[in-house]
């Protein structure tokens, strides 16, 4: 895959929500892109959960829309993708993008830091990662409190980062924790690219079984993840998820505005793009 500048791709609204029109090699195109111009930037892995908490929260929505690209990583958001005439379209899943990366990490000789995740996650994660693609560099892990960094604990993190000078930064905390941490240490830290991808972490590391093929195409893998975290995950999907059937439904019909965040003319806004 040849790397050369490119420009951001187009956004699909969503809800008020830029998503990018993207499939996976696109999405992996962009990133070595942005790791080849050094620009400290960040990668937000957006879904309907994602999108559902900008909905009451503008902050959190402007920093999806501060993102250099927000990949579709539910199916409900590559069909409205598709909706809007972005045939191409398609989903880019946080562990699916995180393995498509490591797969050309070793002959680009890229370097990856991991920050999140309990303790020993991100360590077990490394290490199947670098059994399964020979040649993947780590180069620095972190595993932070339950808690915000201390004052202290920032300044660890920055000597760390940028001794290990790592091409791509893996944030594995929840939505939208990841989100909020990655746009207020984009810059501090100097990183090419960071990318939230939350429950990846788990999955990769092989606590956390994933949703068959088949439920993913389908978008049914929010089941399959009620069905193994039902305390914690209850109250995302079980009521998210009917709220934003109800919202896209408002949007399509005309019947309520959802303006992207850059977009001067409101009236444009009702339709998915």
């Amino acid at each position: 895959m040849r790397v050369t500048e490119i420009g951001p791709p187009p956004r699909v609204n969503v809800l008020g929500v830029g998503v990018s029109v993207l499939n996976m090699e696109r999405a992996v195109a962009h990133i070595l892109a942005m790791v080849k111009a050094r620009r400290p930037c960040y990668v937000c892995v957006v879904g309907v959960h994602g999108v559902s908490e900008a909905q009451d929260d503008p902050a959190f929505k402007r920093i999806l829309d501060q993102a250099a690209l927000c990949t579709p990583d539910g199916m409900p958001l590559v069909w409205l993708g598709k909706l809007a005439g972005h045939r191409t379209m398609d989903r880019v899943y946080g562990p699916d993008l995180l393995l498509a990366l490591a797969a050309v990490s070793a002959r680009r000789h890229l370097r990856h830091f991991f920050y999140g995740g309990r303790e020993g996650v991100a360590d077990r994660l490394a290490l199947r990662l670098q059994e399964r693609f020979p040649g993947f560099t780590v180069a620095g892990i972190y595993t932070p409190p339950f808690r915000p960094l201390d004052a202290d604990e920032r300044v660890a993190l920055e000597r760390q980062v940028r001794a290990a000078r790592p091409d791509i930064f893996w944030v594995g905390l929840s939505t939208p924790k990841q989100e909020r941490f990655m746009h207020a240490y984009c810059a501090r830290l100097g990183v090419p690219v960071m990318i939230g991808i939350g429950a990846a972490f788990d999955m990769h590391a092989g606590l956390l079984d994933q949703a068959p093929r088949w439920m993913q195409r389908s978008g049914l893998e929010w089941s399959y993840r009620l069905w193994q975290e039902p305390r914690r995950l209850w109250e995302r999907y079980l009521k998210n998820n009917p709220l934003f059937l109800g919202r896209i439904l408002l949007q399509l019909t005309g019947l309520k505005t959802y303006p992207l965040a850059h977009e001067p003319n409101r009236e444009r806004s009702n339709r998915p793009l």
